[in-house]
């Protein structure tokens, strides 16, 4: 049998087991869990209050954003930190070692994760369905827009995850990626309509792929109306597309590149210095 189709079948075995193990661990599962928990709680708090320029509560407009936000973490963040442990603890360096022992591990962990963001994004779903008033899962339109940004979104996300966890040197280099993570979210109109900020902070937020995956959940989930509160009265479809597929041909040419060099310079000394300064962080 061909190596190649060997590694797909391996990775997608690997996929399969690391997703159920996610699912059938509590504690993760919590961990992912518990950010969009509390953003909905917040937004449940200020839900009465309205969108500016639209009779539409400030709550439910916020609730498509939180999805994408969660996605981001769950993906992008999911995907460095697996692959910040697994070079520490040298599952990297023994899937390097077998005959296209890395091409199936990368596979298996980005379809494993990419399974895991959406099942939690569904789990984070049915509540805000049934807590926020003028969601409109009921469409058709909901579900096919809802496959499309979430297929684009994970394809922007994940490389950029296994870029971070490849260039990180531990997992706790991550927090300065993940408070940088949080201010990108602040300003690309997740809780509050982008358009209610500076000119130049609307550029910022607009840059970056949390702004485009949480205008296409908003797409989805919310009435046509609600579009006149975004930048330039539209959903900005064709928009969406291009700034997301621009992210995921970047993200997967970086990764490409930065993963062979990370590879190259996996070894055993390298594992072991990891090992080291692990055992030396305070219990």
């Amino acid at each position: 049998m061909n190596a190649r189709v060997v590694a797909v079948r391996a990775g997608l075995r690997r996929g399969r087991i690391e997703f159920t193990q996610t699912m059938t661990n509590a504690g993760e599962l919590i961990g992912w869990l518990w950010l969009p928990a509390v953003a909905l709680v917040v937004m449940l708090v200020i839900g009465d209050s309205p969108v500016p320029g639209v009779d539409f509560p400030l709550g439910a407009q916020a609730v498509p954003g939180v999805l994408g936000m969660n996605v981001v973490f769950t993906g992008l963040l999911g995907v460095a930190m697996a692959l910040l442990m697994d070079r520490e603890d040298g599952t990297l360096l023994r899937a390097k070692a077998t005959p296209n022992g890395l091409f199936a591990y990368v596979l298996g962990k980005v379809l494993g994760r990419a399974a895991t963001t959406v099942a939690v994004l569904a789990i984070v779903l049915v509540p805000a369905v049934l807590l926020f008033d003028g969601l409109a899962p009921g469409r058709v339109w909901t579900w096919v827009a809802l496959a499309w940004v979430l297929l684009l979104g994970l394809l922007a996300t994940l490389p950029l995850g296994a870029v971070l966890g490849a260039v990180f040197g531990g997992t706790q280099s991550l927090s300065f990626v993940t408070l940088l993570i949080m201010v990108l979210v602040a300003v690309s109109g997740v809780f509050y309509p982008i358009t209610a900020l500076p000119g130049w902070v609307q550029w910022v937020g607009q840059a970056f792929p949390v702004y485009w995956l949480g205008l296409g959940l908003r797409s989805a989930l919310l009435p046509d109306a609600l579009a006149a509160a975004e930048v330039g009265g539209s959903w900005r479809h064709p928009e969406t597309v291009v700034a997301l597929g621009a992210w995921a041909v970047v993200g997967f040419a970086l990764a490409l590149v930065v993963l062979r060099r990370m590879a190259r310079r996996e070894s055993g000394s390298s594992v072991e210095s990891r090992r080291e300064q692990v055992a030396r962080r305070p219990a």
